[in-house]
């Protein structure tokens, strides 16, 4: 059966990435029917958008015959999903406040059906407490979102506010659809209530003077999708993170931390816990003296570097007297991934250990594929946004417990 998402497109000028997303779509099998706001109609035209999405676009609440028919109300509920791309701050922040005052927002207030936002707008717009409020707001009320990314806008300004590209919103749009996808269905029980969680994302940084340091290319985007899969479940989760660039997932505990001497001390003080999964990419290794001043280069020698090896926060706390009733341990491999991470699991003492060929842009992107080693064999899953994998990963730890 073909899914149908009903994209609505605000006022910004990634408006016309939206007219990208419309084919990225199609060629998915996904239909799609449009509401151009006004805003938006001064940056892509009607013309357009109904060419690419074969079908009607929409624009005017006050349209007779559409609202003969209650347009609006048929609009918000023929829909599998509701896109609204690019997401401007003045449509978050109607949707947020329940403000109805054009066809977008009276269609919003009146669905029945999950919404997912692709923000775009200056970075101090999305930064602003205001724009923040409404996101968690929105958040809470069953909604998901894809981005924004960091890079250079039309402002001339750099930083959070690019929309995301049409690829990955798409892929968003994907996961969203093989999930709950009506609002009613968000009201059913969280599986995970009462369990506590333990998450650890991101790199470490091991000091070697006071402005070095080693470290990895983590970037933390699948243990916070995890952190946050596992309590939107209904999970109390404590996130343990290294230094990234990320904002913490809704109803999770964050710790930062640095190095991995500091991971360890937090997971153990956040012990007892039902679930640890294990995602950081520890250091092995850290300096054996850091210096205290900057070492300074003489020209004349390479100082030595001598390293010790990092305290091994999976194996111990799979042997703690309080151990985890699941422990999930990650392997990040560039090479035999499935013979290596069999092996670390029976090494650490683990349940399961989720295995993903790094040799690519896994570390640092947006996807990642899954291999689940466990007692009974390994489960291949298909490539995925991290999202979406983090979602499917917490299902599959609510059915262990189930």
């Amino acid at each position: 059966m073909t899914k149908r998402v009903l994209l609505i497109i605000g006022g910004g000028i990634a408006a016309y990435k939206s007219l990208f997303l419309i084919r990225v779509l199609a060629k998915r099998g996904i239909s799609t029917r449009v509401i151009l706001t006004r805003g938006g109609s001064e940056f892509v035209t009607p013309l357009s958008a109904g060419a690419l999405s074969g079908d009607k676009v929409y624009s005017d609440l006050w349209d007779l015959t559409d609202e003969a028919e209650m347009g609006h109300i048929e609009l918000s509920r023929a829909a599998d999903l509701i896109v609204v791309a690019p997401a401007t701050a003045d449509l978050l922040a109607k949707a947020a406040h329940g403000i109805a005052n054009d066809l977008a927002t009276t269609t919003l207030m009146a669905t029945d059906k999950r919404v997912l936002y692709a923000p775009a707008m200056n970075v101090r717009m999305w930064e602003s407490a205001a724009t923040q409020r409404n996101v968690k707001t929105l958040r809470q009320d069953g909604a998901l979102f894809i981005g924004p990314d960091a890079g250079a806008m039309a402002c001339g300004e750099f930083g959070e506010g690019r929309m995301s590209e049409p690829e990955e919103i798409a892929d968003a749009i994907e996961a969203a659809l093989s999930g709950v996808t009506t609002l009613d269905g968000l009201k059913g029980p969280k599986p995970l209530i009462g369990k506590r969680a333990l998450v650890t994302a991101g790199p470490t940084r091991e000091p070697i003077d006071p402005v070095r340091y080693l470290s990895n290319h983590s970037s933390g985007k699948q243990g916070y999708a995890v952190a946050g899969a596992l309590a939107a479940l209904g999970a109390d989760v404590t996130l343990v993170s290294g230094p990234v660039a990320l904002r913490a997932p809704e109803r999770v505990n964050l710790v930062k931390v640095e190095t991995a001497r500091e991971m360890l001390k937090a997971c153990e003080a956040a012990l007892p816990s039902d679930i640890f999964v294990a995602v950081a990419a520890v250091a092995d290794w850290r300096p054996a003296e850091a210096g205290a001043k900057k070492i300074k280069k003489d020209g004349t020698r390479i100082p030595p570097l001598k390293l010790e090896e990092n305290p091994d926060i999976l194996k111990t706390l799979c042997a703690a007297k309080n151990r985890p009733d699941l422990v999930v341990g990650f392997a990040a491999e560039t090479n035999d991934v499935i013979q290596h991470a069999t092996a670390k699991r029976l090494r650490k003492g683990c349940d399961w250990i989720v295995a993903n060929d790094v040799s690519g842009d896994v570390m640092g992107g947006d996807h990642n594929s899954m291999i689940i080693v466990a007692d009974d064999g390994a489960d291949t899953w298909p490539k995925l946004t991290k999202e979406a994998a983090a979602r499917r990963l917490a299902a599959k730890i609510a059915e262990h417990f189930k």
